[in-house]
């Protein structure tokens, strides 16, 4: 009788077709690449494109916050001089500087308390309203926040506009007790609502909230939509009110929600630029500057001076990152106690 032998497959077999296992390590593609590093392989094309795009344009300011950068070192007739600190010394004693950081901070604090009130309110009732009203409600906020900052500007700058704006119009419409033209004006009509620091920031505030609340309230009520609904049935038999139960269940629940929200409200607005220069029909009004527009300013306006616009650019990216960095300390801080 021939001898039959049995084979069994236990550790010492061979791996599957396509994988062989590499000695001392994790299993191995038949490409010779282990099975852990094929994700961050796949991260390379889009970390290439992200240093394209943004590390070396930022690393190029930063270098140029440090020169003397005109004209003619644009056109490469002359090259661009080391000044040390110089741009920066010449910004932080500048008094237009001082104006234009009140104005932005001022500006963010206000903006970005309105769009996050607004856009929570607008959650909230969108997260009471049937599935089809919803939507439809939804659809049609989403279309204020996709319009371009530029086209933001240009609409904002109609309705605001001195002889034909709505805004002049509507208040022409109303009573004198409850709205009083200006002194020596018969009616509304010819009121430069543009040219003054607050009034340009009052049309910016609202231009910035009406495009910036759809993201926070889509945000919340993706947030809602994630709170069981037993607590609120919980807290309606206990006969806790509206106001009450936004306070002790919904605010609580969205904290996480709110501290990604308020940070990047603050890095948008604190940034504003297309809006308030359409606004502003270009940097014509220096009471008017923010950071952003100051530095545009001081870079392309005759004579350009490309090195101490990068430095207040610089200076407003610190500014930014001393403020993410305090808030979200103080959001981990509340998350221990």
């Amino acid at each position: 009788m021939a001898n039959t032998t049995t084979v069994t497959r236990g550790r010492g077999s061979s791996p599957a077709p396509g994988r062989r296992r590499k000695k001392g390590g994790g299993p191995v593609k038949a490409t010779g690449m282990p099975t852990w590093s094929i994700p961050y392989v796949l991260l390379i094309p889009g970390l290439l494109v992200i240093a394209g795009l943004l590390l070396y344009p930022m690393f190029q300011l930063g270098v140029m916050a440090f020169q003397k950068v005109g004209l003619a070192q644009i056109r490469g007739s002359k090259p661009a001089e080391w000044v040390g600190l110089d741009n920066f010394e010449k910004v932080l004693s500048n008094d237009i500087f001082w104006s234009a950081l009140r104005n932005t901070v001022v500006f963010a604090f206000v903006a970005v308390s309105l769009t996050l009130i607004v856009g929570t309110a607008v959650g909230v009732l969108l997260n009471k309203l049937g599935k089809k009203m919803s939507l439809f409600v939804v659809i049609g906020c989403m279309f204020a926040w996709a319009v371009p900052p530029v086209a933001q500007g240009v609409i904002w700058r109609s309705l605001f506009d001195a002889e034909s704006g709505i805004v002049n119009w509507l208040l022409n419409l109303l009573p004198d007790w409850l709205a009083a033209p200006p002194a020596g004006q018969q009616d509304w009509t010819g009121t430069p609502w543009l040219n003054d620091t607050f009034p340009l920031y009052v049309a910016l505030i609202v231009c910035v909230v009406w495009a910036g609340f759809p993201f926070i309230a889509v945000s919340v009520l993706a947030g809602l939509k994630g709170i069981p609904s037993e607590l609120y049935e919980a807290a309606k038999v206990d006969g806790s009110g509206a106001w009450r139960t936004f306070r002790k269940i919904t605010l609580p629940l969205l904290k996480p929600v709110f501290a990604v929200l308020t940070i990047l409200s603050i890095i948008w607005d604190f940034k504003v630029f297309s809006q308030l220069y359409v606004l502003m029909n270009g940097p014509t009004n220096r009471d008017g500057f923010n950071l952003s527009m100051y530095a545009v300013a001081e870079a392309f306006k005759p004579p350009q001076k490309l090195g101490t616009g990068a430095a207040i650019s610089i200076v407003l990216t610190i500014i930014l990152l001393i403020i993410t960095v305090a808030y979200v300390r103080q959001i981990v801080k509340q998350e221990e106690m």
